[in-house]
Formats: structure tokens, sequence, C-alpha cells
């Protein structure tokens, strides 16, 4: 029995690399049964072509299909398109929900100002990088970030991924072009799931753009646990006056004190509070 993680995976086959190759393999027909499917960033035990196990997933998103990702990487332009900043935290509060680690990079800088952005994240903790092509090389900060993990890339049309890619990635022609083609892709064209190993470690798959990725059909997020999908607010909200505080209106409710006083921004508040009403509408049978 060998062990590996799934790379790639189309028509039903699915390429593994193990320590000593890529190997093509079909999955159990008890998987089907048992409603589960091997995912690429699976890591599993194969055997004569065949998976026969799946170990236990950190997590995984649906479309597409990927397992155990280390963090997801939101390319952001400050202009052309402009951001959505309510967007851009439900994808946040979906990765903070499945326990990977976001990271925002953002672009175009050279043609609006940041600053204003920059503050409002580096407040949550969340990583913030802003690139500038003409004054720097940012390759080799975002190489960082990359080595030895399991990263997605997402963003805007238009939002500047392709670019990112080929600067930190064009050198080591690790199909970089294809990458950008599949991360610029129509919504109608057909999906496979793949993971490009980087030369200096770790891996990066693709994912849909942001105009195409509906949070709730990757994880629907009751309005309970949403307050700890912002991770600013935990300084905060164990402390409000009352044990079932919302943290949406309520007097004596720490998260508000401390939107007021600037510590917490004032926009991801009122993403908070928008996801909190979507989440109140939600019915039983969707949870």
């Amino acid at each position: 029995m060998k062990q590996g993680i799934i790379v790639k995976s189309i028509g039903g086959l699915y390429f593994i690399e193990s320590s000593d190759n890529i190997y093509e393999c079909k999955a159990r027909g008890i998987f089907r049964k048992e409603g589960i499917s091997p995912s690429v960033g699976d890591k599993v035990n194969f055997d004569n072509g065949v998976i026969a196990e799946i170990l236990p997933r950190k997590n995984y998103i649906i479309r597409p299909p990927l397992a155990n990702l280390d963090q997801l990487i939101f390319v952001v332009s400050v202009t052309e398109p402009s951001p959505n900043l309510l967007i851009l935290d439900k994808f946040i509060a979906v990765a903070e929900y499945q326990k990977i680690e976001p990271v925002i990079v953002l672009t175009k800088i050279d043609l609006e100002k940041c600053e204003e952005i920059l503050d409002i994240y580096k407040k949550t903790g969340i990583q913030i990088y802003a690139v500038d092509y003409s004054n720097e090389n940012p390759a080799e900060v975002i190489r960082g970030i990359l080595k030895n993990k399991i990263s997605a890339f997402t963003g805007n049309s238009g939002a500047g991924k392709s670019t990112l890619l080929n600067e930190v990635c064009g050198d080591f022609k690790i199909l970089t072009g294809e990458i950008s083609k599949k991360l610029g892709r129509g919504r109608h064209t057909t999906r496979h799931s793949e993971l490009y190993k980087l030369p200096w470690g770790g891996y990066i798959a693709d994912t849909p753009g942001f105009s195409t990725f509906e949070t709730n059909k990757y994880n629907i997020i009751r309005k309970e646990e949403l307050a700890d999908c912002f991770r600013e607010f935990s300084d905060y909200s164990s402390k409000c006056k009352f044990r079932d505080c919302s943290h949406t209106k309520e007097k004596g409710c720490c998260v508000i004190e401390a939107v007021e006083k600037e510590i917490i921004p004032k926009t991801r508040h009122e993403s908070y509070c928008s996801m909190f009403e979507e989440a109140k509408q939600l019915k039983e049978w969707e949870l």
C-alpha cells in the first residue's frame, strides 16, 4: 500500500503524487455507496491503481472540489474593478469557517491609493500585501507565502491573478499560462481540478473567480457561528452584557463599542451585520 496526494482529477481518474512517482488510479466503488468522492488535495492510500482509503480531511470546498487547503489567496484590485468589501468579507468568512488561512493581495496600486483597505484588514490580523510591479519585485514575498503550503488563488476577473502568477512562477516554467487560462475561464468551460507543484515547495490550485463563487453553495454559516468567522471580534464578543448578543444592535455589546472606538473597522462590522441578516432568513431545511 502506497500513500500520496491527489494532484489531478479528471473523468473519474485520479493522479496521485507519491514519494517516487505519479500514479493513475480509480476510486473504489464503496466510496460512491458511502457518498464520498476523492478530491484533489486528498491524502490517500492506494494500491494496484485503486484508491483504497481517503485519509481524514482538515477542510473541503465544493467547486472546484479541493481538500486540505492551507490558505486562500484573494487577489483584489484597488480599481478597475473596484473592490467589493462585502463579497470579500463573505469569502474570508467561508475561509475562516473552513479553517483555511485567508491572505489578501492588493493589485493595481499604481492606479489608485490602497492605504484605506490596507488599514482595514491590518486591523483584523489578516495577512494583506500590496504588490507594486514598478517599484519592487513582489515575487519573493509571495513565494515565501506559498512555500510548503497548499494554496488556492481566487479573485475577480481583471483583478490581476494571471499577472501575479506569471510574476511569481514564470521563471520556473510550471505551466503558468495554463493556470492563468483556467483562472480566467468562462463560466461554461469544462472544469477539472489540479494542483501545480512549486519548485520551492508547496502547491497552487485554481479556483473560480469571485463573480462565480456563491458562498452559500460552499458553506452555510449559521448566525450563531458567524461571529467566530470574524477574528477581530474574538477579544470582545465574550465580554458583551448579554450571553446571546448578536453584535448587531444590542446595548452593552462590546463588539459595537470596539467599532465605535475604531478598533474594529466599520466596514467589517457592516459586512457582518449584512451576513447575519442573510443567515437569519435561512430555513432549517437549508441548514
